[in-house]
This record gives structure tokens, C-alpha cells and sequence, in this order.
């Protein structure tokens, strides 16, 4: 039997490390590059449109937005505002999709011109990372205010994210220092050393409190910038003196868990159980760089149909993959009342049967 096998959705023309989902127009925003050397290597944010055709989930380029040197390495979604972590800053970025008037497809936004792709377009015409665009649909992308985020001898923002009311982002970088951002603006209300190096992730809470995580093996979550508390492994489950871990990544709870490996291999876990429901090892076979699930909001059930989520997935191997999970089979709360009422009456037949002064 051959090794099971994700289907490809989406082939970038440069390597690819981040990934969003806009529930609200069902946009997938795919970014990446090759950087600042001069290997002929693109750098871009591509916005695909997400559609079904034929009772299957598909995605076709609707527009190409040049970043010129500059690789996307991170991204973050408020709306209709995109935070990119760009080497050592975070460009705003806002997008707009409107319909056309009259035949003619302008592209707009974006230094790259390509052909018009018509709706329902054959797979094979949507991988080639070519810049198309659907007739009638036309998406506006503006560059906003940019700001450098990192100030380490080799600069680099490793992550970017927006609070719950989308007025302030927090970035971290390779300094180990968290900055804090008014939106859109980038003005600074912020700053000070979380980690002695790498910030790996962070969060930003409903109450203002942040909690981040650093190549420094420590997890911490702070009021503005006064430490609260910090995890440790020995206290909160087992661990071997000899051996260093490190925490990775804080997100928010919810249904289900996307893990995305160094091997490639990508699953999706019960949240709150951690039972595997689905698992392609070295379904990329190179590292996966980021992994976000389709909102169950929005357009999200819409493109879902009958599966209970969609999970997608990209690596620099340039490919986005589609990852489906089936609606698992469940009994009716009526089917489930009905047998108890039966069970019942089943039980005060059988006790008159036996006991016949019992009722």
C-alpha cells in the first residue's frame, strides 16, 4: 500500500512560510520568498480565492502582491489589515475586494501583471503560481505605515500578532525584546526584554496580558512588562535533568489542534484530548512552516460541505496542501432520548414480569 498522500491545493513560485484565512471573503493569503539574494527567486503574498467546483475545495492566484526583496516570514490578520514580518520590519498591508465594472481586468496593488483565470478553471491551471485574477473580482492591496521591529546584530521579526480588538499588535524578534504597536499608525506603546534571545511566539489577552515564549527555554506571561509568572518544566510534568526543553509555540484553545512537523508530517488533534483524528507522515517532507485552519465562521461552513474541518498547511517546499477531516459519525441527542425512554420502559416491564405486586 503507497504512503497516503494530502492533495496539493496551491504551488507558490518561492518558498512558502506563512499563512492566513479571511473568514469573511474566504480568502487564503499564502506568503514567502526567496529574500535579498539574487538567486532569481520571487518574493510575494499571493491571495487565493477558495471556491468549491464539483463538491471539492479548490484554490486559484487572485492576486500576486510584489514585496520585491523582501520574504514574508510571519503574518497576522485584522479584517481587512495584514501585519507581514518582513527581515527586520512589519509592513501594514490592507486588501479590498470589489467587482469589477465592464470586461477589462485591471490588476491593481501589485508591480506583476499576468492572465485572466475564468471561475471553475482546470487544477492544472491554478499551480503554476501565475498572476491571475477571476473575471468581475478585483483585489486592491496598499502598502500602510512599516516599522522596524527587531535591533539584533542579525535583525529578523520572528512573529507578529493583533490583541483582541484589533488596535495593537506585539511583535517579537531575535532581540528577545517585545514591542507593542498601536494599529495602524505603528506608533510604539511598548517595549521591553521578555527573553535572553529568540522570542519563538507570543499572545496578546483580552485583559492585557501578553504571554510569550523564547529560545531561553522559558514561558512567561506578563502584565504590560511586569512578569506575572513564568512555566517550568519541573513543575508542571515530568523531565530528565539531562535534557533541555523548550517551549514552541501559545495559541488560543478551541475544537481542534494543527500540529506541523520538522519532517513534514502534518496532524489534527482533539484539542482538549489530544486523540489524533488525522495524521500524513512527511506530507510535505521538508519542515512545515505554518498551518492554519479554515474559520468556522464566515464562508468557512460554506467551503467545509460535509467535512468537519479543513486544514492547510504550506512548507518551503512551495506547496500548500489540503488537509480534510470527515464528520465523524455521531448519534442523534433525539436517538439517544428515545433509546432511554425505551431502556426504561424495558426495565419496569421486566421488574412487573418478576416482581408481579411491583407496581
Amino acid at each position: 500500500m503507497g504512503r497516503r498522500r494530502a492533495p496539493e491545493l496551491y504551488r507558490a513560485p518561492f518558498p512558502l512560510y506563512a499563512l492566513q484565512v479571511d473568514p469573511s471573503t474566504g480568502l487564503l493569503i499564502a506568503a514567502g520568498g526567496g529574500g535579498a539574494a539574487k538567486t532569481g527567486i520571487k518574493n510575494g503574498v499571493h491571495f487565493l480565492q477558495l471556491e468549491r467546483i464539483n463538491g471539492r475545495l479548490s484554490a486559484s492566484l487572485l492576486h500576486s502582491h510584489d514585496t520585491e526583496t523582501r520574504a514574508t516570514m510571519n503574518l497576522a490578520l485584522a479584517g481587512d489589515i495584514l501585519a507581514a514580518g518582513q527581515d527586520a520590519h512589519c509592513q501594514l498591508l490592507r486588501f479590498q475586494a470589489h467587482q469589477q465594472k465592464g470586461n477589462k481586468a485591471e490588476k491593481a496593488g501589485s508591480k506583476e501583471q499576468g492572465p485572466r483565470q475564468r471561475k471553475g478553471a482546470a487544477p492544472a491551471e491554478k499551480k503554476g503560481g501565475a498572476e491571475t485574477q477571476h473575471e468581475g473580482l478585483e483585489l486592491r492591496v496598499e502598502n500602510l505605515q512599516a516599522v522596524q521591529t527587531d535591533f539584533s546584530s542579525d535583525p529578523l521579526q520572528k512573529v507578529v500578532c493583533f490583541n483582541h480588538d484589533n488596535t495593537l499588535l506585539a511583535t517579537g524578534g531575535t532581540d528577545g525584546y517585545v514591542r507593542v504597536w498601536k494599529v495602524p499608525s505603528l506608533e510604539k506603546v511598548l517595549e521591553f526584554k521578555a527573553h535572553e534571545g529568540e522570542i519563538e511566539d507570543l499572545a496578546l489577552g483580552p485583559d492585557g496580558k501578553l504571554v510569550t515564549v523564547g529560545r531561553d527555554l522559558k514561558a512567561s506571561v506578563w502584565q504590560k512588562d511586569q512578569l506575572v509568572t513564568q512555566l517550568h518544566w519541573q513543575e508542571n510534568g515530568p523531565t530528565f535533568s539531562s535534557t533541555p526543553y523548550r517551549y514552541q509555540a501559545c495559541s488560543e484553545s478551541g475544537t481542534f489542534l494543527g500540529l506541523g512537523t520538522v519532517t513534514g508530517s502534518v496532524a489534527i488533534y482533539i484539542a482538549f484530548s489530544l486523540q489524533c483524528l488525522y495524521y500524513v507522515r512527511e506530507a510535505h517532507g521538508i519542515v512545515v512552516t505554518d498551518v492554519a485552519f479554515l474559520p468556522e465562521k464566515g464562508r468557512g461552513p460554506e467551503l467545509l460541505g460535509s467535512h468537519e474541518t479543513a486544514l492547510f498547511s504550506v512548507a518551503v517546499d512551495s506547496r500548500c496542501q489540503l488537509h480534510l477531516l470527515p464528520s465523524r459519525r455521531s448519534v442523534p441527542v433525539w436517538l439517544l432520548l428515545l433509546l432511554c425512554v425505551g431502556l426504561i420502559i424495558v426495565t419496569i416491564l421486566l421488574l412487573q414480569s418478576a416482581f408481579p405486586g411491583f407496581l
